[in-house]
């Protein structure tokens, strides 16, 4: 059993930080009330005292602080009083007198150490209510200089430290940076700190001291050192006979329609792979009219590369080794009552893992779902849908998210290019699918939702490495069954298992988003649209008070609505009336011909100072179109032709936000609730959108939402290639 943590003086505290380069104020230790006037006469009035001891973890709370003392009569009356509140379980304790720091502002920063995550920096609001406010945000070690400078702009707070406050400047950057720096040196040379506690770190004028502080001591915990991960084109090799394989044997083929076996070979032959496939029954019956095989050395050698199991678990680590003599290299299985059935099925699953290494075969699942693969027209998979082709790839560890992200592919037009449900992960995690997704040619955007991870270290390594090429959107389960952990400081508190995954994953460039409808948005925007060069947005709309809206979720995003340039609006008061806004957001307010709104989409993308629009208001034509066309007068009284026009109008204006959005480099998003409410008479223009290749938003909040983890993953990027070798 391992021994109970246990925590440093305040005093012994600060001078192991002081070791790291972390500054603290002016202070000295005195083992008795008659020494403190003297030490604080050195140090200078006004002092702070405190009883100071390793067994002291709160002082505040015990009421073992006096601040402003202002002179030696203070010192020695406020000494005698803290020595009589000693406690037997202090231990040794000394008085500790200190410069008084006075602010206006107190932070909190910290170091935890996560079970999964390794050691992480905290920052976040400090002083008596850190726990009560929360907003705090972590880093995982180690920290780049980069890291520790943009941390506090990820708090809620953030201005309270970029901006001037009650005449005082703004926090000095650099300074607090070399703070966090040093605790993340700290936590890579002493792997025995469990915890370390800054509170509160009081900003005077600009500069952060920490005047109080908590070590935590326990057993040595060296983090795990990062994977080294494997090359490009050693994982597009291993990866190959699983999302490209040449033939697929499904074994436990059946002909009952609801069982998994039926529905595999049915969506595999219905969605047209372009591969043989080889299907398994034990009585020889057909399956949907085709004859199958008896036992899988009925299979010819060397024609399959990828099987996909649908039998009972019990056969299923001689059917893979079976497999392996036939050529095949990769295993998708399906079948269930494995780690998720409890003891007995772990070890089920681990003979089933140690089958497919010692037989060279990479092993998806057990308990998964199914696996997609556009560009072979592959779908092994046991529910529908089977999605239009595109450049997305999905990964998730709940197979049932793995369709809801496809029924939204279904639904946009933007297609996927893989998807992959992880089930128990026996051999092949979420971190595994992602190396590979980095090195696949055929995917530019990976949408994934997890739940737990079984490697941490391999995690942020793949996560890393990702990022650094390509946008990663994630969904994250199970946050409202996660804790803190127990630890005697603050920070050990506040250090919830999802605060500090959101701050590995804003560390990284992961982008975080709230449901996953909204999920497949994001990766759609990044699918189909250029990234954004800067937040300098203007809003275009055909009613204003769309416009004022998707202005009021611009300003709540952190974007910035343009002032709307001179040459723009010069330009457009030579095509409408002058009722227009004249300001972003810019609303025509019906005085639109023809050929204007295609005009004004180019014009504003194509200016210098615009780094994305929000186009909002496509379809309005076209739904009063479908009201005409509906009703008892159509196609009478000249309703078929402006009917026509209508129709055809909103057509081009999809077609024009694509193409200036293209010709321009610069994202356009269409945003409408005609991409719902007028579903029913296929509405022209945010089908026009689906048409087009890209994503109508059902709202203009979630065309910013997008936007704004747009912005969010090209600053990221910015920032990565400027670390030294390009991140």
């Amino acid at each position: 059993m391992s021994p109970a943590p246990s925590t440093l003086s305040e005093y012994a505290s600060k001078r192991l930080l002081a070791d790291f380069g972390v500054p603290c104020n002016r202070e000295a230790l005195v083992a008795a009330p008659a020494e403190t006037a003297g030490a604080a006469a050195e140090i200078g009035f006004p002092v702070a005292l405190k009883l100071c001891g390793a067994g002291i973890a709160h002082k505040t709370e015990r009421d073992l602080v006096r601040l402003g003392l202002a002179d030696a009569d203070a010192v020695a009356r406020a000494a005698q009083e803290l020595w009589g509140r000693r406690r037997p379980e202090d231990g040794d304790v000394g008085l500790l007198v200190a410069e008084m720091v006075e602010g206006r502002r107190e932070l909190i920063a910290g170091l935890v150490r996560d079970p999964q995550l390794g050691p992480c920096v905290m920052l976040g609001l400090g002083g008596i209510l850190a726990e009560a406010l929360g907003d705090v945000v972590f880093a995982s070690v180690p920290l780049s200089p980069d890291d520790a400078l943009v941390l506090p702009e990820r708090l809620a707070t953030a201005h309270l430290l970029t901006q001037p406050f009650r005449g005082d400047p703004p926090v000095d950057r650099e300074a607090l940076a070399r703070v966090l720096l040093g605790l993340s040196r700290l936590a890579e040379a002493r792997p025995d700190v469990v915890s370390v506690d800054l509170n509160p770190l009081v900003v005077r004028g600009a500069e952060p001291l920490p005047v109080d502080a908590l070590v935590e001591l326990g057993d040595a915990t060296p983090a795990a050192a990062p994977p080294e991960l494997a090359k490009d084109e050693a994982l597009r090799q291993r990866f190959e006979p699983l999302f490209h394989p040449r033939g697929i044997i499904v074994a436990g083929a059946s002909t009952h329609p609801a069982k998994f076996g039926f529905v595999t070979v049915h969506n595999l032959l219905r969605f047209g792979y372009e591969g043989e496939i080889f299907a398994i029954n034990r009585d020889g019956a057909d399956v949907l009219g085709r004859p199958t095989l008896r036992d899988i050395e009925e299979v010819p050698s060397g024609r399959a590369d990828l099987i996909f199991v649908c039998t009972p678990n019990a056969v299923n680590v001689p059917l893979i080794q079976a497999a392996a003599r036939k050529g095949v290299r990769a295993a998708f299985v399906a079948s269930g009552g494995y780690r998720e059935a409890g003891e007995e099925g772990a070890l089920l699953e681990d003979e089933l893992v140690a089958a497919a290494d010692e037989a060279g075969v990479l092993l998806a699942g057990p308990n998964g779902q199914g696996v997609i693969s556009t560009a072979r027209s592959m779908c092994a998979q046991i529910v529908a849908p089977y999605p239009p082709p595109g450049r997305i790839s999905v990964v998730s560890q709940s197979g049932n998210l793995v369709s809801s992200f496809l029924n939204y592919a279904v639904e946009t037009g933007v297609g996927v290019s893989k998807a992959i449900s992880c089930g128990n992960s026996g051999q092949t995690t979420l971190a595994d699918y992602l190396d590979y997704f980095r090195a696949d040619p055929e995917t530019d955007v990976v949408v994934a939702y997890l739940e737990g991870l079984s490697d941490g270290a391999h995690f942020i390594a793949s996560l890393r490495a990702f990022t650094a090429q390509k946008p990663l959107v994630l969904v994250k389960g199970g946050v409202a069954g996660e804790g803190a952990r127990a630890a005697a400081s603050h920070t050990g508190s506040l250090a919830t298992d999802d605060r500090i995954f959101d701050g590995v994953c804003a560390q990284y460039g992961a982008l975080r988003a709230p449901s996953v409808e909204e999920a497949y948005e994001w990766g759609a925007c990044f699918a189909t649209q250029p990234l954004p060069r800067g937040r300098r947005v203007v809003v275009f709309t055909t009613a204003g008070g769309w416009g004022v809206l998707a202005a009021d979720a611009c300003a709540a995003a952190g974007l910035t609505l343009l002032p709307l340039p001179d040459s723009i609006r010069a330009r457009i008061d030579e095509l409408v009336p002058a009722r227009w806004s004249r300001n972003n957001p810019i609303d025509l307010a019906g005085g639109e011909t023809r050929d204007t709104i295609p005009e004004v989409l180019d014009l504003i993308c194509a200016h210098e100072e615009v780094d994305a629009v929000v186009h909002l208001g496509i379809g309005i034509q076209a739904a009063s179109a479908n009201a005409l066309a509906s009703g008892p007068f159509y196609p009478e009284h000249g309703l078929e032709r402006i009917v026509a026009f209508h129709v055809r109008q909103d057509r081009r204006y999809a077609q024009a936000a694509r193409e200036a959005s293209e010709r321009h480099g610069k994202p356009v998003l269409s945003a409408t609730e005609l991409v719902h409410t007028d579903r029913a008479y296929g509405n022209s223009g945010p089908r026009g959108v689906k048409e087009e290749g890209r994503i109508c938003h059902p709202s203009a909040h979630r065309a910013v939402r997008a936007l704004r983890a747009m912005v969010d993953y090209a600053e990221y990027r910015e920032r990565r290639e400027r670390e030294p070798g390009g991140g």
